[in-house]
């Protein structure tokens, strides 16, 4: 028989080496992914560090609010890196900061601030999950990444014969786990 890169040994010799190299992807992409799957519930980039309440010059009944008067309470409260704010439809004033976020009630002054840290280790793996820019060496990475599923997939169905081969029963797996995302696809 001669060595090919389809003989079987070949194959599992590369499956596992892929498998190998990108396995620091494979743990960080599993976890930040379970993280996002569940972000509607609570934020894998950050928890809330601190809290106060405070009291405020903002009214409803008056034009209180404007920028000027936004940045004078983000200094006496030590907030920085403004962002917006948006009045809700509940009359609360709510402002936001790169790092802090402020609730004021405003029909009377009251108000609370969150102050927030990202969350240890999950906020990294979240970023190397999502936010890394274009063009560079780690996106070429992930494309490498990418490319080593497809492969490690695409080997994996050609590496077991006999009974439990792709062909005598993996075909029916794959096929389920093709049809389910297409499913979702409809259904979200």
């Amino acid at each position: 028989m001669t060595n090919s890169f389809l003989d079987n040994k070949t194959l599992r010799s590369l499956h596992r080496d892929v498998g190998y190299f990108f396995i620091g992807l494979f743990i960080s992409f599993a976890i930040s992914g379970i993280a996002l799957n569940h972000r509607s519930k609570w934020n894998p980039n950050r928890y809330k560090y601190d809290f106060r309440k405070v009291q405020t010059n903002f009214r409803l009944t008056n034009k209180t609010i404007s920028v000027d008067s936004i940045n004078s309470f983000s200094t006496a409260n030590q907030l920085k890196n403004y962002r917006g704010f948006i009045l809700r439809s509940d009359s609360s004033l709510f402002i936001g900061y790169d790092n802090a976020d402020a609730t004021i009630f405003l029909g009377n002054g009251s108000g609370e601030i969150n102050i927030w840290r990202p969350v240890p280790i999950l906020h990294q793996l979240v970023s190397l999950h999502t936010s890394f820019e274009k063009d560079n060496w780690y996106a070429l990475y992930s494309d490498g990444f990418c490319l080593g599923i497809l492969f490690i997939v695409t080997t994996g169905m050609f590496l077991v014969k006999g009974k439990n081969s792709f062909m005598k029963r993996g075909w029916l797996l794959a096929l389920i786990g093709v049809v389910i995302p297409i499913i979702a696809l409809f259904i979200f």
